[in-house]
């Protein structure tokens, strides 16, 4: 799931969690007037995860460190619980039992990402490919395949390989095309055959601010490159050059895929993007601009591109320079590079008009010249989870599938994860923990508005819930659950499925 989002508060990103707030009985939510077949014929179903977050096993079977290993040992300050991914929710290792349970669910596919460095141990084929990572990958496809459920394999998921950052940087250098690249074109030759649903990157946006803008990171990475003029964590200029090679990374990704695989292995492949939604803080003019504006900065800046070759002209005003520019041969191979676009959306803000910045301090943060709000007159846009970024909103996912269609040429689009949390309350008893109203109230208006927006025209063709289980949330570390199922952290991270996931269970039936 996401370390995708802190543009409130500083910038929406990261999942996290409604407080118990909202009880309401599961009856009330009843799948006999919604249910799977609500949705159009061959509409997928499924749940996603991300390797860092689920996997665990960081030090077996050959694998080598990504930066989040790096980050959460160096910096563990910076979890709210000191916690990482070392074992996490240890997938590597139960990948059957959770196989097992998703097909006792009734759900369609499972989406879940690729460890680069279980694969290619430091980041590049000229460094050996890791046979044990590509085993582990192939049993738990044959697994997915065997149990009826379809695999949905994201490249990328942030973790990239400590030795490629050390480099060079990674993403902030055009050096990471090439490895990435090739990462890829092993993930086709290898899992091609059976995978027909590929995820380039998974919200390059949250990576790009993230990463780039939180100073204690940003110059230990300086001091790899040995740099005097080193940009990284330069926040006016960072995210974007960031952000640029992520989607030449992706075109040249995709374009392999369409040339070499995709007519023998009759597969897809698309990108997923940060789908927040903003609704202007009031219907002054100015306001109004700045939610349409918000957007662009939000989700133009790589749909945009995606669809015309260029970035939003709100952003080429307003960056200026600081904008990277596309080659002619490089926006001719960005346009258009997808098949479909996965869309992750969680929740919505305030958009108001805020005034100029001195140039002196630019940043992403502020060229868009708008502030997000969580609330208006002291009410909160919704209920609050335990994240301070997530408000719910539901019929924001509507709203943003409306605008998608209008603006980008009604693509083809799979929700990719859709979700809410609780916090992790160690004074619970495992059946108190368990009830997770909020959750099927969350899921259920959620879906609600989903199902309107297929009856509007949109071209959605799945949804994907976050997430099957609970497990390591980024910088929140094990504090907060996004899990249908419960994971037992003090009892050998035993699985237990909360009220949604017989609510899910329910609702899937055919």
């Amino acid at each position: 799931m996401a370390f995708q989002r802190y543009l409130v508060l500083g910038i929406l990103l990261l999942h996290v969690s409604l407080m118990n707030t909202i009880v309401v009985s599961p009856n009330h939510y009843s799948t006999a007037s919604l249910n799977r077949s609500s949705f159009p014929v061959g509409f997928i179903f499924g749940t996603a995860s991300s390797s860092y977050q689920y996997e665990g096993a960081a030090k077996e079977g050959g694998r080598g460190p990504s930066i989040w290993d790096t980050f959460t040992h160096r910096y563990p300050g910076n979890i709210t619980d000191h916690s990482n991914g070392d074992v996490a929710v240890d997938q590597y290792h139960r990948y059957k039992e959770d196989v097992h349970i998703m097909k006792e669910m009734g759900l369609d596919a499972y989406r879940f990402s690729i460890s680069w460095s279980r694969v290619l141990p430091t980041g590049k084929l000229c460094g050996g490919v890791n046979k044990e990572g590509i085993k582990y990958y192939n049993d738990l496809i044959n697994d997915l395949l065997a149990k009826g459920l379809k695999p949905f394999v994201t490249l990328f998921h942030w973790d990239l390989p400590q030795v490629l950052d050390d480099e060079y940087g990674g993403f902030s250098s055009p050096q990471i095309v090439h490895d990435f690249r090739d990462f890829a074109e092993l993930c086709f030759k290898e899992f091609g055959d059976r995978v027909k649903h590929w995820i380039t990157l998974n919200e390059p946006l949250g990576y790009s601010v993230n990463l780039y803008t939180i100073e204690f990171l940003a110059s230990d990475r300086c001091s790899n490159q040995q740099n005097q003029n080193c940009t990284i964590g330069n926040s006016s200029i960072e995210p974007y050059l960031v952000s640029h090679h992520q989607l030449l990374a992706h075109a040249a990704v995709v374009k392999l895929y369409k040339q070499k695989y995709q007519a023998r292995q009759k597969g897809s492949i698309g990108i997923t993007l940060v789908a927040s939604w903003t609704v202007p803080y009031s219907n002054a003019k100015h306001n109004r601009k700045a939610a349409l504006r918000a957007l662009d900065f939000l989700f133009g800046w790589f749909m945009d591109p995606l669809t015309n070759g260029d970035y939003p002209r709100s952003m080429r005003s307003l960056v200026g320079n600081r904008l990277p520019k596309f080659s002619k041969e490089q926006s001719n191979i960005v346009n258009g590079s997808f098949d479909f676009i996965g869309l992750n959306y969680y929740t919505t803000t305030y958009a108001a008009n805020a005034p100029h910045h001195n140039a002196v301090n630019a940043s992403y943060t502020t060229d868009m010249r708008v502030n997000l709000l969580t609330e208006r007159n002291g009410i909160p846009i919704g209920p609050k989870a335990a994240s301070d970024w997530l408000y719910v909103y539901p019929r924001g996912i509507r709203d943003i599938l409306l605008y998608t269609k209008t603006k980008y040429h009604n693509p083809q689009i799979y929700i990719t994860e859709n979700g809410i949390d609780e916090f992790n309350n160690a004074s619970l008893s495992l059946e108190e923990a368990l009830v997770d109203n909020h959750r099927i109230d969350y899921f259920y208006r959620h879906l609600k508005y989903l199902n309107r927006a297929i009856k509007d025209g949109v071209n959605v063709k799945g949804y994907f819930a976050w997430s099957l289980l609970d497990n390591f949330e980024w910088n929140s570390g094990y504090t907060v659950r996004f899990g249908i199922n419960y994971v037992d952290y003090k009892n050998g991270l035993k699985r237990h499925p909360k009220l949604s996931a017989h609510w899910f269970k329910s609702f899937l039936k055919k």
